[in-house]
């Protein structure tokens, strides 16, 4: 069993310069091909060495070794004991002080022989695993053997790898320790899990598997030391400062679960308050009013901690065509975003933000990431900036279109007044009826709420919309935390009109424009809601045609990379050639009507 350290540390000697990189199984017949490769100046002056012989003591823990198998961080044995004993500890706790009939020292006794036994038990699995457990990065997939009783393999091609995250809590940044999880386009779990590493070469999984992603696709591959440092570094986009972080935790409050408490506590009869020594019925309403501000504040709180933990010391870097992250405060995640599987730009902003001029912008991707559940399934790429400077960054990302949203029709805005309205009424109906029964607040309260039927409308109408442009549709939604979904046509997989029989009373009807990682059933999707007849419509044909379009120009463009790709370093020379160079001076030379006359001789 090595060392954690060294596997960090190991030189990557079996890695070139060059745009593919064979794998220790290939090493024998490598050389055949090199000589119809497009050469760099770089490469023909300073020839890659082959790897010199090792004696293979340190390689036996080097991540990226092509010939030995990794194990995980010794450590991991004790702290994934310690969280299954911490995980049962409570359930021994119950069984034992549950009931009467145990007691005294008979109780204590029984945990200690229950928790030793426990202990022993779980340790020895734990070992096993660990013995068992063997990671490898090759050339083109990401290897794992694994199993005590049943052995699993598992080979994960580095070409379907779409996210490298990289968590450390407390106690693992205490004893150095890392969690790495492997995510894969199109999948909704971890594809493979090493619990755990040590830091450092948690850190160097990611950079390899970004290293060998790119050797294996059809961009030059930089020199390793070079992309080592760059690797550390990338280019910073955002940062987040210390008074955007305290705004964005200030601002971080669900209006919706404040109005829902406060409307609930409207139901509570005025008699509960008479237990409260010194409150009468008279004056039972500030209770009331008090008792919402508390739900309030309380929920303010959890959403200040929340926010605040979580984006701590957020910083996001571009290297290449990857976005990577690091955030967290008791929890530091670390992790990446590749550019090319990013299906849509959300960005979110509640009434503060919005107030303020601040938005927060997500991405979502084809696959899974352990973090992206807390918005909603989108990865947050900047948590909290000005909108301008979000629009800008999501620009420089991925030269994403600036929306300008057009409005529903204005039936719409009287379809929410009466629906409004209506619920308002219902309400009072139920209340009415149940007054026979039991005592609830007076029935008529609801329809003192009417007044405010029409505005609440005409601010829902407001934060709707939808966008067609030259390459991305967009669509807008939600007053409380309003969402702006931007996507380009290339990402769309289906476009679904509905309409419901209320919308169809008003001819309107909701047009959902769906992703590959997007599921239609969530209210961030991409959804011009309540748009008339004729402008579903038109959608439907704008983005079906616009989809058809940007398909054929990336397949020209990807052929044409490909012509590159395979044209050898003799066609280079032969295009470059003088006389290749006044043929085409003589072509240009030459009338229009020549010009013509010669192609249709050609």
């Amino acid at each position: 069993m090595e060392n954690e350290p060294n596997e960090a540390t190991e030189p990557h000697e079996s890695e070139t310069s060059e745009s593919s990189e064979p794998s220790a199984r290939d090493e024998t017949a490598e050389t055949p091909e090199t000589e119809e490769v497009p050469q760099t100046e770089d490469e023909v002056s300073e020839p890659s060495e082959p790897p010199e012989p090792s004696d293979g003591a340190d390689d036996t823990s080097s991540p990226t070794n092509p010939t030995t198998p990794s194990k995980l961080h010794p450590l991991s044995v004790a702290y994934r004991t310690l969280q299954q004993i911490l995980s049962i500890g409570f359930l021994v706790f119950l069984f034992f002080f549950g009931g009467a009939a145990t007691e005294g020292l008979s109780a204590l006794v029984g945990i200690a022989l229950t928790v030793f036994v426990a202990l022993v038990a779980i340790l020895g699995w734990q070992v096993a695993y660990y013995r068992r457990f063997e990671y490898e990065l090759t050339g083109d997939t990401f290897d794992i053997r694994s199993g005590v009783i049943s052995r699993r393999n598992r080979e994960i091609p580095l070409r379907r790898v779409q996210n490298v995250d990289v968590t450390e809590n407390v106690l693992h940044r205490l004893i150095g320790i890392a969690q790495v999880n492997i995510e894969t386009a199109g999948g909704n779990v971890s594809e493979a899990s090493l619990r755990y590493v040590g830091a450092d070469v948690a850190r160097e999984i990611q950079r390899d598997v970004r290293r060998r992603k790119r050797a294996l696709s059809d961009e030059e591959t930089p020199d390793i030391e070079e992309d080592v440092e760059e690797g550390e570094r990338g280019r910073k986009l955002y940062e987040i400062s210390g008074r955007e972080l305290l705004l964005l935790s200030t601002f971080s409050i669900d209006f919706r679960l404040v109005a829902f408490a406060f409307f609930i506590l409207s139901f509570v009869p005025p008699e509960r308050f008479e237990a409260i020594e010194g409150v009468s019925v008279s004056v039972s309403a500030l209770p009331v009013v008090v008792l919402g501000l508390i739900v309030a504040f309380i929920l303010w709180i959890i959403g200040f901690g929340t926010s605040f933990s979580r984006y701590y010391g957020f910083v996001l870097t571009r290297i290449d065509d990857t976005l990577g992250y690091e955030r967290g405060l008791f929890n530091r995640y670390s992790g990446s975003i590749p550019i090319n599987k990013i299906q849509t730009f959300t960005l979110y902003e509640n009434v503060l933000k919005r107030r303020f001029s601040y938005s927060t912008l997500g991405v979502e991707t084809a696959g899974y990431s352990p973090t992206q559940s807390r918005q909603h399934g989108s990865e947050t790429a900047v948590p909290f900036a000005k909108k301008e400077r979000v629009m800008n960054l999501a620009v420089e990302i991925d030269d994403v279109e600036i929306p300008e949203f057009t409005l529903p029709p204005k039936r719409s805005r009287r379809r929410y007044a009466f629906r409004y309205s209506l619920v308002l009424g219902v309400l009072a109906v139920l209340l009415y009826v149940a007054d026979t029964v039991v005592s609830p607040p007076d029935w008529y309260l609801p329809l003192l709420a009417l007044p405010l039927a029409p505005v609440a409308a005409h601010l829902k109408w407001r934060n709707r919309g939808y966008y067609l442009g030259d390459d991305y549709v967009a669509t807008r939604n939600g007053f409380w935390n309003r969402t702006s979904v931007i996507l380009p046509y290339y990402r769309v997989q289906n476009v679904i009109e509905s309409s419901t029989i209320l919308q169809r009373r008003w001819r309107l009807a909701t047009v959902t424009i769906d992703t590959a990682g997007s599921s239609g059933l969530r209210s961030d999707d991409a959804r011009a809601v309540d748009v008339g007849f004729e402008d579903a419509e038109v959608i439907r044909e704008e983005v079906r045609d616009k989809l058809q379009e940007s398909l054929a120009e990336r397949r020209a463009e990807r052929r044409e990379k490909r012509r590159k790709a395979d044209e050898t370093w003799l066609d280079t020379v032969a295009r470059e050639s003088p006389d290749a160079r006044s043929e085409e001076d003589k072509h240009e030379d030459l009338p229009e009507d020549d010009t013509e006359g010669e192609r249709k001789d050609t």
